[in-house]
């Protein structure tokens, strides 16, 4: 039991202080709400976001999808003119290197590239002699279907070339964990308070609102409004306040791995792009201290590991990841030389059944959720926090979001984002980690 002394109070709590977290702090205390952002970690960035490959890419299935990543991806690469402060701790870069997107199975390029056009996003769609001549380190053999190297379909030679498109806008933050910092600077700038290494134990509820939070150290902060950006912490959050009886869809926390090996000159910081390559079933993007870093795309043939907790995920790279993923990347670069050690980093993702973000209200007043955000969250993330304040304004003065979406146009592009895209009634769309 905690005494009136023991409290804090604020007009909004957001739990989370990963990018999301910091994002939506930082739009709401620009809006004057005095907040309070609570995080189990040491600090800003310290969760997944520090396991983000921090790819700034705009292609998505859904148009409002690639709407809101080509705002957030201009406030990216005008960062100091987005947050309006310079973190004295560092300014984290956004490297423009393009991106590049091969054709394979799941992955709509006719409809990606319609989507990216529509928006006014410059696209060029290439052949298979076209992506050589652009990245000659880059085969463009069709290799697919994705396959483990077990399969003797994984050893088959090439079956024609493939096509693809290219976006020269693209590109990548250099330390996403750094990115996150500067939000939580600028939002403390504005009058934002974060507390580090404290957990929430309880909602309060009173009446049919929530009223604050209960702590792990006894204390607690008291708001009339609470904001789950907890990532894979946030169905626990949602279980606590008991929101989760009118969701169409649930999120769960599930273990990624992303490797990292040596690259050849072939393809370095300078004349390697983001590549999403659903053929053989990995994105990777060159990093600096001249290597590359893999991600998987979770291919049919891929298993999925969901979590009880995120605290189950395992420590390091797992032998197995290391070396499908590291042939699959050798495939497409021909010239790669796989260490014989396993290198990398292991995160852990929110994601929802259809690999779409929850940001929305709840059937709780005043309980916000920004859920689900699986390797959406980075690209997402500036505008997200926009688009969250908005929301909580909107439905604070009464608007029937569930009824009559948000729909807000973006100040630095002009494109148009529905907010009940992301809403936690929609119904689910069957696409494995496309988005």
């Amino acid at each position: 039991m905690t005494t009136d002394t023991d409290s804090l109070a604020c007009d909004a709590i957001v739990v989370g202080a990963g990018v999301i977290g910091c994002a939506i702090a930082l739009e709401l205390a620009r809006g004057g709400r005095s907040v309070i952002v609570v995080d189990s970690k040491g600090g800003p960035g310290h969760g997944s976001t520090s396991a983000s490959s921090a790819i700034i890419r705009f292609h998505y299935m859904h148009l409002t999808e690639s709407a809101l990543a080509w705002e957030a991806g201009h406030r990216y690469m005008q960062w100091e003119r987005h947050l309006g402060a310079v973190d004295p701790a560092g300014m984290a870069q956004f490297i423009q290197t393009g991106g590049m997107v091969l054709e394979g199975g799941g992955y709509d390029l006719e409809r990606m590239v319609s989507n990216l056009r529509t928006l006014g996003v410059d696209v060029r769609e290439l052949s298979g002699p076209e992506i050589a001549e652009m990245y000659p380190g880059v085969d463009p053999g069709k290799y697919g279907p994705p396959a483990l190297p077990d399969d003797d379909h994984f050893w088959a030679d090439a079956d024609g070339e493939l096509v693809a498109f290219h976006v020269e806008a693209c590109g990548q933050m250099d330390d996403p964990q750094l990115a996150a910092n500067n939000l939580a600077y600028a939002a403390s700038v504005n009058g934002a308070q974060f507390l580090f290494n404290r957990s929430v134990s309880d909602v309060i509820i009173e009446g049919a609102r929530v009223a604050g939070v209960e702590l792990s150290d006894g204390s607690r902060v008291v708001a009339p409004i609470v904001v789950n950006a907890a990532g894979p912490w946030s169905s626990q959050l949602n279980r606590m306040a008991d929101v989760l009886s009118d969701f169409t869809m649930t999120t769960r926390p599930m273990e990624q791995e992303v490797i990292s090996v040596p690259a050849p000159e072939s393809f370095n910081l300078s004349n390697g792009t983001v590549i999403t390559d659903p053929d053989v079933g990995t994105y990777f993007r060159p990093h600096q201290g001249g290597t590359i870093i893999v991600g998987g795309l979770e291919a049919d043939c891929d298993p999925v590991v969901f979590l009880d907790k995120p605290e189950d995920a395992i420590e390091s790279v797992s032998a197995e990841t290391w070396n499908v993923q590291s042939l699959r990347l050798a495939r497409r670069i021909p010239d790669l030389v796989i260490p014989g050690r396993p290198s990398g980093i292991v995160g852990v993702y929110d994601v929802t059944e259809d690999w779409i973000p929850i940001y929305d209200r709840t059937s709780l007043d005043g309980f916000y959720v920004a859920i689900g955000t699986s390797g959406h969250a980075f690209k997402q993330a500036p505008y997200v926090g926009v688009l969250m304040a908005l929301l909580i304004d909107e439905v604070e003065a009464g608007r029937d979001h569930d009824n009559d979406p948000v729909v807000a146009v973006a100040p630095w592009t002009g494109v148009e984002v529905n907010v009940g895209h992301f809403s936690r009634l929609r119904d689910v769309l069957p696409q494995r980690g496309m988005g």
